[in-house]
């Protein structure tokens, strides 16, 4: 019996090393090439000290065809009960993504908080209005979150918390209380006539290194899902809000991510902001 279990145990060990293994060879590297420019990648971005040694750090970018103020405008009304988050809905929001720019939610200042949930959310760190939204939280402000949500149960006062909102909930747990800690910083910045590149990245820091490595990978691949299609989301609306508000020409570039790996991008959008149609369109 023992030396079944100790076989079992090797066995066991195999498989995880091996799908270990494949996610690193095969997984990581279609998201880690998806909008990655390296000279972005390297560049300083507001908020890199509010997590200064983080462990895993994503910085992502996209280029839209709409000037910095078409774009900004998404950005200032995100959040939980405002306008979402321009991803996958079912998972974090409980109704849709805003289509429209909200003029009561256009305000934002340095000590608001960006819901994410019921419970609370991130704290706005630094505004530069119409370039740079950085956003943060750490332990204290899950601990907070966690006693918010033990005392509607216990009044019985209970939401229903979108699907992944409770995932992230759960990888959470256990975090180490004096090392959790992660900002997430937005950059808009024009590169051209009407057009712009939005810049994302995420500094994260989880706490001891075996905890880090298990759930920083599923963390980091939830990241990627998420904020890809976020991206894709703010560059559909920006777009289509720039042409309706009479932009120069009709032409909404579909290249406007960074090559993908030579294994190919399976992940690619396709989609186009609506082109109104008394105008002629621009041919490359």
């Amino acid at each position: 019996m023992r030396r079944m279990l100790a076989v079992g145990a090797i066995g066991l060990g195999a498989a995880s090393l091996g799908a270990v293994a494949a996610f690193e060879l095969r997984l990581r590297p279609l998201w880690q090439s998806w909008g990655i420019d390296p000279e972005e990648a390297r560049r300083p971005m507001p908020g890199d000290d509010l997590v200064p040694d983080a462990p895993f750090v994503e910085t992502r970018g996209i280029t839209i065809d709409a000037p910095p103020e078409a774009i900004w405008p998404w950005l200032v009304q995100m959040g939980y009960g405002r306008a979402g988050w321009y991803s996958y809905d079912a998972l974090d929001m409980r109704g849709s993504s805003s289509d429209e720019i909200v003029p009561e939610w256009q305000s934002l200042a340095v000590g608001d908080t960006i819901q994410t949930d019921p419970d609370g959310g991130f704290h706005v760190k630094v505004v530069e209005p119409g370039r740079a939204l950085v956003l943060y939280v750490d332990s204290s402000e899950i601990e907070s979150r966690t006693a918010r949500r033990q005392a509607r149960q216990e009044q019985h006062d209970e939401v229903d918390v979108p699907a992944g909102l409770a995932m992230s909930s759960g990888l959470l747990s256990g975090v180490s209380p004096s090392r959790f800690a992660v900002s997430w910083a937005f950059l808009v910045e024009p590169v051209g006539h009407d057009r712009s590149r939005l810049i994302e990245r995420y500094r994260v820091s989880l706490g001891p290194q075996g905890f880090a490595a298990v759930k920083g990978q599923a963390l980091d691949l939830g990241v990627f899902i998420m904020t890809r299609r976020q991206m894709l989301g703010i560059r559909e609306r920006a777009e289509a809000l720039f042409i309706a508000r009479g932009a120069p020409g009709t032409r909404v570039a579909t290249e406007t991510v960074i090559e993908p790996a030579p294994a190919g991008e399976p992940l690619a959008s396709t989609k186009k902001a609506p082109k109104p149609a008394a105008a002629e369109p621009v041919t490359s």
